[in-house]
Parts: C-alpha cells; structure tokens; sequence
C-alpha cells in the first residue's frame, strides 16, 4: 500500500468571477522511502500541491489517501495530529524565530506534540547533531550563514521523527556551495534514515537526489522522469 496516493485530485481557488484552477486531474503514488522531486513554472502548481499533500491545505476534487486511509475524512484535531506527528516541512524562506536560539528554534515542534517536556532537550540536540550544527546551538539565526539556517530548519523539521519530509525551494535562498551541502543533508535523510521526501524545485541539480521528478504544468502532470541513480540521466515517462 502506497504512502500516499491521490486520484484526480483538483484545486480551484474562488476569487468570486474569477476562479484559479490550480490542479487539475492529477493522479501520483509516492511509496514509504522514496523521493520525489516536483518541478514546473511559476504558476503550474508545484505548491498548491505540496500544500495539500502536507495537509496545509484543502483540495476541491478527487481523492486524498495517506496510509490507506481518505484524508477528508479526518476531523480537524487528526489533520493537525498528524501533520504535527508525521510530517517535517523545509522552507525557502528558513521561517526562524528571530531572537531565539538555534536550540529554542529547534524545539518548537515538540511544544505542540505529545511529547514530555523533560525530553525536548534531548530530541533537540539528538537533532542539531545530525546537521552538523552543535557548535551553533546557542546562537541566534541573524548570527549564521543562510546555508546554516536552511541547516537549522532540516533540523527543526527533524525533532518530532517524522515520516515524510516536505521541502519547497530549500536551495532557493542559498549558494550553489550551501545548496549542495543542504540537498546532501536531505539525501542522506532518504537513503541512511528512509525518510519518504517531496521536494519542490526550480534547480535542476536537486533534482539528481531524486528518483522521480514530476513535471507540472498548467495544475496537470506533464511528464515523470525516472532517474537512474544520483547522478543518472535516467529516462522519461508519460
């Protein structure tokens, strides 16, 4: 049984006279472990569709199955749950608290988990360790580089375990040299801890992390690439 399986699946956004058809039809499978990469134009909706699959938002039409089970049958406390339990989010944007320290910011999951408070420290650094950023811990997110924020942010997404990793443009606001070093972090997630990931990117050197890349345009699948290992060419699929 797939992870995750949509069927149809569609979004309008109403304007009033003007409705935004965001997705239309699209079907896609994404097994436990694996790691898909969705690329497009601006506008051929690359986030609505991370959005939905995160359960940050609502879809029009189709169907919605995570674990086999219909996601708009879950009330809204099992949405947030959930999405609380078993999904970690990376942002272009880092999304930090200012002011806070590098260990604070990576807490903050765990303040709406079931977790006990007496084990946040611990998850945390268990955390920062695995992003190489122990010797940050007590700084503040205006005193590091943007490829150690982004780093902070993997590690933040990383504190309550989660299954499945939703990173949208984690590269966008970095270096080529910071890039790389963070879609490493997110390879080594997949293939060492067999975290499922779901990247959102405009670069094509991200994608070679992959081992499919789904090509949105106009809300519709338009094609997937299956690539054949890192570094592959791999081949195309309709």
């Amino acid at each position: 049984m797939a992870l995750i399986e949509i069927k149809k699946l569609g979004k309008i956004y109403d304007g009033g006279e003007n409705e935004t058809r965001a997705l239309s039809g699209v079907d896609l499978m994404i097994e436990r472990g694996d790691f898909v990469a969705v690329m497009g134009p601006s506008g051929s909706g690359k986030s609505t569709l991370l959005h939905i699959l995160g359960f940050l938002d609502d879809y029009t039409s189709g169907q919605y199955l995570f674990d086999g089970q219909e996601v708009s049958k879950y009330s809204p406390e099992e949405v947030a749950r959930l999405r609380n339990q078993k999904f970690g989010f990376v942002f272009q944007a880092f999304n930090l608290l200012p002011r806070t320290s590098v260990l604070e910011n990576i807490k903050m999951p765990l303040v709406y988990s079931d977790v006990p408070e007496k084990e946040w420290n611990n998850l945390a650094r268990q955390a920062i360790e695995a992003v190489s950023l122990t010797h940050r811990a007590f700084h503040e997110p205006s005193q590091l580089s943007g490829g150690e924020k982004q780093r902070v942010a993997i590690a933040r997404a990383l504190v309550n375990n989660p299954e499945v990793i939703f990173a949208d443009e984690p590269t966008g606001n970095l270096d080529s040299k910071s890039g790389k070093a963070v879609m490493d972090i997110i390879w080594q997630l997949n293939t060492q801890q067999k975290k499922t990931v779901i990247l959102i990117t405009h670069e094509t050197y991200t994608t070679e992390h992959a081992r499919r890349v789904i090509h949105l345009l106009d809300g519709e699948i338009e094609s997937v690439q299956l690539v054949a290992n890192r570094r592959g060419e791999g081949n195309f699929e309709k």
